[in-house]
């Protein structure tokens, strides 16, 4: 309960951070500061403006505290068992194995809830050309599942291009 109150109260700052992003990127200037942010985003859309997205970010949560919670205790439970001094070491990383694991698998639901919050709210970023409109976070999941997209960005290391995917340049300009 604690969790998805501090999501409730802290996403309206989540989405204005990632519209300030998005419109940085942009080089765009619709908003300008953050009483800028709070009065465009309440004139264009109400006070569920600041909730851009809540629903899969409170999903995504809540699977993710229960995947965690699960599996730490299945692992400290059946996979820590003895009575080596060390156990109760290693049971004190389980959870945070578990949390890191729990949130690659629920990562998905940061992704659209991320995406949700900036599409089609008048930048150039969550907009056609660049993004479709979608209306609910279901569709967007939908097509990016389609896509073979759900991962994108979840690597610091690493990132992955769907098939037969072209972005932002064409490779004879880098050449």
């Amino acid at each position: 309960m604690a969790r998805s109150a501090a999501t409730l109260i802290t996403h309206p700052f989540h989405v204005i951070t990632l519209r300030s992003m998005v419109q940085f990127i942009g080089r765009e200037s619709k908003y300008c500061g953050l009483c800028g942010f709070l009065a465009t985003i309440y004139q264009e859309e109400a006070i569920l403006g600041f909730f851009a997205g809540l629903f899969p970010c409170l999903l995504g949560d809540s699977i993710s505290l229960w995947l965690c919670n699960s599996l730490a205790y299945l692992v400290n439970t059946y996979a820590l068992e003895g009575g080596v001094s060390t156990m109760n070491e290693m049971k004190s990383y389980s959870q945070a194995v578990t949390g890191f694991f729990a949130s690659m698998l629920t990562y998905p639901f940061v992704l659209v809830s991320n995406l949700m919050a900036v599409n089609n709210r008048g930048l150039a970023g969550g907009c056609p050309p660049y993004s479709p409109i979608y209306s609910s976070w279901i569709d967007y999941w939908c097509m990016l599942q389609k896509e073979g997209n759900m991962s994108g960005g979840n690597s610091l290391l690493s990132r992955k291009v769907p098939y037969e995917k072209t972005y932002c340049c064409d490779l004879r300009m880098l050449i």
